[in-house]
Order: C-alpha cells, then sequence, then structure tokens
C-alpha cells in the first residue's frame, strides 16, 4: 500500500513495523561515518574500543537513528515528517538486526486539509534490547474529499 493509503486510514493505536537494518555491518558504519564526517575511533577502531572498556567497535547512535527513520519515510512518506526525538538506550553493535516500530498516539486536526500523527518509536534488536526510544510528529496526506 501506498504511503497516501496508509495516511488516509491512520488511526490511533495503529503500530507499524519494521525491520530496518539486517546484519549491520562494519562497512555501514564506515559509510554513515563518511556521509555524516563522525570519524570518531570508536566506530571504526577494534583496538582503539577494546582500549576504552568495549568488546570492539559500535554503531554512530545517529546512524541507529537515521535507520529507524526510514520507517517512517517508508510508512508516511517523503516531507511527511515534522519532527523527531530519540533517545539511545542500548549499544548496536555490527552484527545486529533492527526492528523499529511506531506507534499512534494521537492524531492532531490543524484544519480541513492539515492532520498531523503524533507517534511513539521504539527500536529493538534481535535479542529484544530496546536500543532507541522515541517520538515523532509526521504531517497526514488529506486529499480532496478526504476527511
Amino acid at each position: 500500500m501506498s504511503a497516501d493509503g496508509v495516511q488516509a486510514q491512520i488511526h490511533v493505536g495503529d503500530r507499524f513495523t519494521q525491520v530496518v537494518v539486517d546484519d549491520l555491518t562494519r562497512t555501514q558504519l564506515a559509510m554513515y561515518a563518511g556521509a555524516s564526517g563522525d570519524y570518531h575511533p570508536f566506530h571504526h577502531d577494534d583496538v582503539f574500543a577494546r582500549a576504552k572498556g568495549y568488546p570492539g567497535v559500535f554503531a554512530h547512535g545517529m546512524l541507529t537513528m537515521g535507520l529507524t527513520g526510514k520507517l517512517l519515510t517508508d510508512v508516511f512518506g517523503d516531507g511527511a515528517l515534522v519532527r523527531y526525538a530519540a533517545d539511545f538506550t542500548a549499544t548496536v553493535w555490527p552484527g545486529d538486526t533492527l526492528t523499529a516500530t511506531a506507534t499512534v498516539d494521537t492524531i492532531e486536526v490543524l484544519s480541513q486539509h492539515d492532520r498531523r500523527a503524533h507517534l511513539r518509536i521504539e527500536t529493538l534488536d534481535q535479542d529484544h534490547r530496546v536500543v532507541l526510544r522515541g517520538s515523532a510528529t509526521v504531517r497526514l496526506h488529506v486529499g480532496d474529499g478526504e476527511g
């Protein structure tokens, strides 16, 4: 179903779940470092990470947030995201599989053609540890003749 189709039928309590990364790779960490400019050695240097007490390199928090954001754009469409905030609650490691869930908490009607859904977001790893908890607001498409 298209994002417009989902939005036309959205209700409080609806949940949308998606695997946002399956088996996170070190290559993905390096690619994100290049895209973001965040070259902190925690994310690419095992020797450094181990010297600081970690078992090895780990994902950037903002990579986890970006991957989770994929759920929002896949479900609600490009340009729908109005606000997005998150707390990183556990470390994400190479090899992790992350599943994000967005739950509709409220729908706000600002005008006849402007509705917003306020979402609660949670991303879990393959061991069901919460690695991200957050919230978002998305603009819902309201076409002609739709309420």
